[in-house]
């Protein structure tokens, strides 16, 4: 069930809405009804799928459980393995038996294993629980409020990656305190956002961008198409990401839920540094906590910490895609992190623009390296990007005009984010809220007039 559905948001939603607050007297009786329908969301993609995610919340409390035993060492590295161990089965399978045949010069027949929507995201929330519990910064909860941490239905998918700490301590607030209708303004004002920046932005570009990527695996293309692909789809994943997110954060608001901030305009980003910090920022921080950290972080001088660098953007790349390519992207990101450390230790300092041009350039060279379907399309793009001479187009017949471009990367680089628009808006005037509820039915009717692709991150 897509959020840019119709089905979504005019049955799903406002139903689930309803019997919550029907329902907001009865804490047990409210939190069933949300862990209910957000099963029911997951099962709509595919019911087999159902078994798995329970089961795996279901090992995850047990194994929180018995972290008060005198074996809580054991028991954690037996959650790890057991979390890591169903990603890399239903993930990673067939990437590590392709990897393994190529290097013996031989060929694998895809194990055709389904790829469980969202269980980088939902095994990633429990892992960090199940760390927090065994450092002793996290208390036991109860099945119930266990089991709607991690399959609340806004961030089930696709994320923010929260925390405990960030959301569980929220289920004894009474969705009907002070503030209900401030909070369903706001939270339907991120779900407009969101689903104009899905709509309207992401999916234009990619009408651009996946005809360009699909004509590099048959030629190479010129100058001009590569630069354009190039843009379309760094405009097209940041309005597809952050669309999702400040959709999730928004339905989450409408429940009276807070989760947290996920993208902060990282296409200003003056380093690789502040890129990461206002990129997927929840899974930025996971990385940080939970591998870069506990492997030295900046404590252990400068070595140690251009290997804890790498390591952890080379385990991002891969927790992005069962693919080299993500590999390399990933290792990408951790040596310019490293040559950024190493840089800052001269005290030179450049100019904020440059330093701006040259972080999104790189952002961008690399983004390719995150859509080319393999390395010889990869590599052809990349050298059409300095062959000046071949100047031309393939075609010219874009799947929407380029112009669109100008407008969603204006969008990114100069207009007002979208928490400072619904956060910060004085929602007691006709002038706000009649705009906002215009845009919210004009994006109903747009949704049903034709398909919209699935969120990339979907696949992760």
């Amino acid at each position: 069930m897509l959020f840019n559905s119709q089905i979504f948001l005019l049955i799903f939603l406002p139903l689930t809405l309803l019997g919550y607050y029907y329902t907001s007297k009865l804490s047990e009786v409210r939190e069933w009804l949300l862990i209910l329908a957000s099963v029911v969301f997951y099962g709509y993609w595919d019911f087999r799928l159902i078994p798995l995610l329970i089961t795996s919340i279901l090992i995850n409390w047990l194994l929180s459980r018995t972290l008060k035993s005198s074996q809580k060492k054991l028991t954690v590295i037996i959650g790890i393995i057991v979390n890591l161990g169903i990603i890399g089965v239903f993930k990673y399978a067939d990437f590590f038996a392709e990897s393994f045949a190529w290097f013996q010069g031989e060929t694998h027949q895809s194990l055709n294993i389904i790829l469980p929507l969202g269980i980088s995201f939902f095994t990633f929330q429990q892992i960090s629980y199940l760390i927090d519990r065994y450092k002793e910064k996290a208390p036991l909860y109860s099945f119930r409020e266990y089991f709607l941490y991690v399959c609340f239905f806004p961030q089930l998918i696709a994320g923010p990656i929260v925390r405990h700490n960030e959301f569980i301590h929220q289920l004894k607030l009474s969705p009907i305190r002070e503030g209900l209708y401030e909070r369903l303004s706001r939270g339907s004002t991120l779900l407009t956002i969101g689903l104009i920046k899905k709509v309207f932005f992401a999916d234009t570009a990619a009408k651009i961008a996946n005809p360009l990527f699909q004509s590099a695996e048959i030629t190479q293309l010129p100058f001009i198409d590569v630069w354009l692909a190039t843009a379309a789809f760094t405009v097209q994943i940041y309005f597809d990401f952050s669309g999702y997110s400040d959709m999730a954060i928004g339905m989450a608001l409408m429940f009276g839920f807070t989760l947290p901030i996920n993208f902060n305009a990282p296409y200003r980003a003056v380093s690789i540094q502040d890129f990461w910090r206002r990129w997927h920022i929840t899974l930025s921080h996971f990385l940080r906590d939970y591998l870069y950290i506990p492997m030295g972080g900046s404590r252990s001088g400068i070595s140690r910490q251009m290997i804890a660098l790498i390591i952890t953007m080379f385990l991002g790349g891969l927790w992005h895609g069962a693919g080299w390519t993500f590999v390399v992207w990933g290792l990408m990101h951790g040596f310019a992190l490293g040559l950024c450390t190493i840089w800052q230790t001269t005290n030179i300092q450049f100019p904020k623009t440059i330093s701006w041009i040259f972080t999104l350039l790189f952002v961008m060279i690399a983004w390719i390296l995150f859509r080319a379907p393999d390395f010889n399309v990869a590599i052809g793009m990349l050298q059409s990007l300095i062959e000046v001479h071949q100047f031309g187009v393939v075609t010219g017949n874009y799947g929407a005009s380029p112009l669109l471009l100008v407008l969603a990367a204006g969008t990114a680089l100069i207009g007002p984010t979208s928490q400072k628009i619904a956060l910060k808006l004085n929602y007691n005037t006709p002038f706000i809220a009649a705009p906002i509820a215009l845009a919210l039915v004009l994006i109903i009717i747009e949704v049903g007039s034709q398909t919209h692709p699935d969120f990339i991150y979907f696949q992760f």
